[in-house]
């Protein structure tokens, strides 16, 4: 595989303030990453040098094996940030020739329309559309030159479910054409969908960096919830291996562990009094949150 973005002991300082601190970063062809962390993380400064719109004040950036200001760069990829407005006074069919006329090779008008949905919409004004119609159509201005990477930021807010649904679909099919994917988004459940590697940010470094099953593993782990007996030996319980909280209210025990087999294979062989036994499989929301309340590391 080729490497798409390349980003080596790179830093960015505003003044006293330190966005970005030493990131190495590789990204290869036909990846779909999600970048995620807490506002202030870094993540909308790290991607702005990723397309060479601020330069980093140390360390070097890499786009298609080369600078990220070039036009040959930008000719490759799509770009779908969070506040983009649309040229006044057109439609929204004139509004997608338009963005095509900035690439040799862009998709066909009519396609994009039917990407977008708003195939009927084509004769509104751009301007007028409603908020969630106007990030389809922002996701279609970043589709129109047929790119091999996108940035997505943010892409589905102001959707509603049918069109978040279509969104996701459009993506899946251009990542199994082999394209590459960038997604920033505070939406979990979405990053857990489309991305198949996921870098966390916090305080302008990356504190984790692997699939999205691994990091669940690592930091989200599992939790076993049971009714106790009255013989439970709660301080026992916690020092078991593996287990990482004990929560309890009443007699329903929620246990947090990282081997979920193991601990059941305790309780159930050395015949500990509970019952109503249930296991459940720790989200990325869960691993999201621990990582970033914690400042673990995952690689």
């Amino acid at each position: 595989m080729s490497t798409v973005i390349e980003m080596e002991n790179v830093s960015k300082v505003f003044g006293k303030k330190r966005a970005v601190h030493s990131m190495s970063f590789v990204m290869e062809r036909g990846h779909a990453v999600a970048l995620l962390g807490p506002n202030g993380a870094g993540k909308t400064t790290s991607i702005a040098m990723m397309l060479g719109l601020t330069k980093p004040t140390s360390g070097r950036v890499r786009l298609f094996d080369g600078d990220p200001k070039t036009a040959a760069a930008h000719e490759r990829i799509g770009v779908m940030l969070q506040e983009v407005s649309v040229p006044p006074r057109l439609s929204v069919r004139e509004t997608i020739d338009m963005f095509r006329g900035f690439y040799p090779r862009p998709l066909p008008t009519d396609r994009l329309l039917q990407v977008s949905g708003l195939t009927e919409d084509q004769k509104t004004m751009a301007q007028k559309l409603s908020g969630g119609k106007m990030r389809r159509l922002q996701f279609t201005l970043a589709l129109a030159g047929d790119p091999d990477v996108l940035f997505l930021d943010e892409p589905t807010v102001g959707m509603d479910v049918a069109s978040r649904r279509a969104f996701w679909d459009e993506v899946r099919t251009f990542l199994r054409a082999g394209k590459t994917l960038m997604l920033t988004t505070h939406d979990l459940q979405e990053a857990d969908m489309l991305a198949d590697r996921i870098v966390v940010m916090q305080n302008g470094a990356v504190i984790a960096d692997a699939p999205p099953e691994s990091i669940k593993m690592q930091f989200g782990g599992r939790t076993v919830s049971f009714v106790a007996g009255s013989d439970i030996d709660f301080e026992r319980l916690r020092r078991l291996p593996d287990v990482t909280d004990v929560q309890t209210v009443g007699r329903q025990v929620t246990v947090r562990t990282q081997n979920s087999d193991a601990l059941l294979k305790t309780l159930i062989l050395e015949s500990w009094d509970i019952r109503d036994i249930q296991v459940h499989g720790g989200g990325l929301e869960d691993a999201f949150v621990r990582l970033t309340e914690e400042g673990g590391e995952a690689q």
